[in-house]
């Protein structure tokens, strides 16, 4: 009689609880042991054969079924195949894998046995879930989706990831799609969408507010310092080699076999990381498209200048690229401009960048070198520690550049002119607006730098003119990173990106990302570190030493970085900084790419013996003459009626002959005694000679 009561008890209570669950509750949810599929009937329990599919089946029903093999809504694989087919195709259609294996999962939410939960809304404010065809989402799911789908489905996407997952997500602790209870504990039997905690984790560390990827562009480069485009519309990157190469990166991300430039023998670099001897830095002209002028520095210690105290020259040098082939210099086209002797292998600095303006900056480091040094390297090393300015658009042969009246140092007799501003230590790169300040126009650079000569702290610095940094305040003093020195890079103005746009993106050598923010409506600028997601989260991660920034011609930023310290090595990458909230090429941002042309500008087409000037004047090479250096000098002038037809060569006329055409058909001078006008010209080029050695 006891175990009656019992049994009796027990029978009454599941009554109960199952009459309970059948219904809907206050929230609008069906109870977790009654199940609903889309129109209220219950879920059908599968036969053995129907689960007999493969997890990896290729149809969008063996998908289904997958991911329901004992209870669904959609019991057979023709059932599932119409259901699905129903859906609009305009929201659930993709060329992208990714995106196409989450909507394929998402259609298959109709046949989850928890369907009427997952598409009825508990309220009318949600009825666009129902309309949408979308059920509501898991968080950590939503937010994937949206990441995943969203440059491949624009317009189911018209809000911010928040804005969306709060529309379509799940508000409370209820059931939602992929099917499980969020604060039950998960164990074997929920299907394999059930994402683990693991990879939960990757998803929000991935997608945090402001983390940021790297995609790695390039490898197999021997110590890259730099990357820089030309401005001419063909999107090429040019990629700096610390020995001295210059290499062509394509738009179609092809490295081209022939270097853009090759002066590697010129260069002496150093061996070890911490030696900056090397290839420095190039900057294109902004006319480059038609004058072809480049501007490239180096360190060098040529025979000429084995003799001082110092260890080599910092050497500043105008080429032009080759009117035959766009992908290659002239190397003929040489001309130096300035040359600084350097005691020391540190704090070079040799930076070169175009404003606006169209003026050159250079920046260079103090070489860690002492005033007692320079009195004894004879004034060599007067522009170290400074950022010059100067003008290459001029006319004069005899000088490369000329001073821009607005020099703080134009007029000055105890200052060299050239200079814009001074008291720079270890400037790591510095940066140059492309956008003007304020509406005056003025230039906004900002550079990176030691606090002092032996400094392990850093600096930020905002460069104008005829300022004096070493008693200057930075606009922010940066927190000490152990013996990484820190890297410059760029201010952030291209597209893919748009909350990184007018930042200052920059590091040390350890690979410590920043931003530098100006905030608005003043003049306080705000540091950010800049979150870069792990390689499980993006594909692949910033690896080895940071050794430098670039920027391609759409204004995206690059990192340059390599594993190993020796320059001839070949571990150097190159990485590109994207933003995961927004696609990799967004539609609104792609160029078009135009093919590199020979140069327009007629100096470089008919100046044969010269080089031309930036403004497109032919400036004769030793031995040429005339408007375009077409005409040849003979020194001294060929005789008797003699044409100079090259430097020092005469055509003579019949019946004479030698270098100057004095010689008479017998092999005498006419007009004079055999060997005596050999004899007057040999003794006045003597005498010329003795003058010029004299002077």
């Amino acid at each position: 009689m006891k175990h009656l009561k019992v049994m009796l008890a027990l029978a009454i209570a599941v009554h109960v609880w199952e009459c309970s669950d059948a219904k809907l509750s206050e929230k609008g949810e069906a109870g977790p042991r009654r199940r609903r599929c889309f129109d209220g009937s219950l879920p059908k329990r599968l036969k053995k054969r129907e689960r007999r599919v493969s997890l990896d089946g290729g149809g969008s029903p063996e998908v289904c079924h997958a991911l329901y093999p004992r209870v669904s809504c959609c019991p057979t694989r023709k059932a599932a195949y119409q259901i699905l087919q129903r859906r609009d195709t305009r929201i659930f259609s993709t060329n992208n894998t990714e995106c196409g294996r989450l909507l394929e999962e998402i259609k298959c939410a109709r046949c989850s046995p928890h369907s009427q939960v997952l598409f009825h809304p508990p309220t009318t404010e949600d009825a666009s879930h129902h309309e949408s065809g979308l059920p509501r989402l898991c968080h950590d799911y939503c937010r994937e989706f949206y990441y995943t789908c969203r440059g491949h489905v624009p317009e189911l996407f018209q809000a911010d990831v928040d804005e969306f997952c709060q529309y379509y997500g799940r508000r409370d602790s209820g059931l939602c799609f992929p099917d499980f209870h969020r604060k039950q504990t998960r164990g074997p039997a929920t299907n394999y969408l059930d994402l683990e905690d693991e990879n939960m984790e990757n998803i929000n560390r991935k997608h945090k507010h402001n983390c940021y990827c790297v995609r790695e562009v390039l490898a197999g480069l021997r110590q890259p310092v730099g990357a820089v485009h030309c401005g001419d519309g063909s999107q090429r990157l040019f990629l700096l080699e610390k020995e001295g190469y210059v290499r062509i990166l394509t738009p179609g991300m092809e490295l081209l076999r022939e270097p853009f430039l090759d002066i590697h023998k010129l260069v002496h670099s150093g061996l070890k990381g911490v030696d900056e001897r090397g290839l420095l830095s190039l900057a294109f002209h902004p006319n480059y498209k038609k004058n072809g002028k480049l501007y490239v520095s180096y360190t060098t210690n040529q025979e000429r200048w084995a003799v001082g105290p110092h260890d080599h020259i910092l050497r500043v040098v105008e080429y032009t690229v080759s009117r035959k082939n766009p992908n290659q210099v002239d190397m003929r086209s040489t001309r130096v401009l300035i040359e600084v002797a350097e005691l020391h292998r540190k704090h070079l600095g040799g930076q070169l960048l175009f404003g606006p303006d169209g003026l050159l900056h250079i920046v260079l480091g103090d070489g860690m070198i002492t005033l007692d040094d320079m009195e004894e390297m004879d004034g060599l090393s007067d522009f170290t520690g400074a950022v010059l300015r100067v003008d290459v658009d001029t006319d004069c042969c005899s000088a490369p550049y000329s001073i821009p009246r607005g020099n703080p140092y134009f007029n000055s007799t105890n200052q060299p002119p050239e200079i814009f501003a001074h008291g720079l230590h270890n400037p790591g790169r510095c940066a140059v607006d492309t956008r003007p300040a304020d509406t005056n126009g003025s230039l906004l650079i900002l550079c990176t730098d030691s606090s002092g000569r032996n400094s392990s702290t850093g600096r930020i610095l905002q460069i104008m003119n005829g300022k004096d940094y070493e008693h200057e305040p930075p606009i922010l003093n940066l927190k000490s990173s152990g013996s990484a020195p820190p890297v410059g890079g760029f201010i952030y103005r291209g597209c893919q990106s748009r909350r990184l746009y007018g930042s200052y993106v920059y590091g040390d050598r350890n690979g410590n990302l920043r931003i530098l923010q100006k905030l608005p409506g003043g003049r306080a600028w705000q540091e950010k570190t800049l979150c870069l997601g792990s390689s499980s989260a993006c594909g692949t991660s910033l690896s080895g030493h940071v050794l430098g920034f670039g920027e391609d011609e759409l204004g995206e930023v690059y990192i340059l970085a390599t594993s190993k310290s020796m320059t001839q090595s070949n571990t150097g990458k190159l990485y590109k900084l994207v933003d995961p909230k927004r696609p990799l090429f967004p539609k609104e941002c792609q160029r078009p790419v135009e093919t590199p042309e020979l140069l327009g500008m007629a100096c470089a087409r008919q100046c044969r013996n010269g080089v031309c000037t930036p403004t497109g004047r032919c400036c004769c090479s030793p031995g040429w003459e005339g408007p375009l250096c077409r005409a040849a000098k003979c020194e001294p002038a060929c005789r008797h009626g003699g044409v100079c037809v090259e430097p020092n060569k005469c055509l003579c006329k019949s019946g004479y002959s030698g270098a100057r055409c004095e010689k008479g058909e017998h092999g005498t001078a006419q007009g004079a005694p055999d060997g005596i006008l050999d004899h007057i010209i040999d003794m006045t080029s003597y005498l010329l000679d003795l003058t010029s050695y004299i002077v």
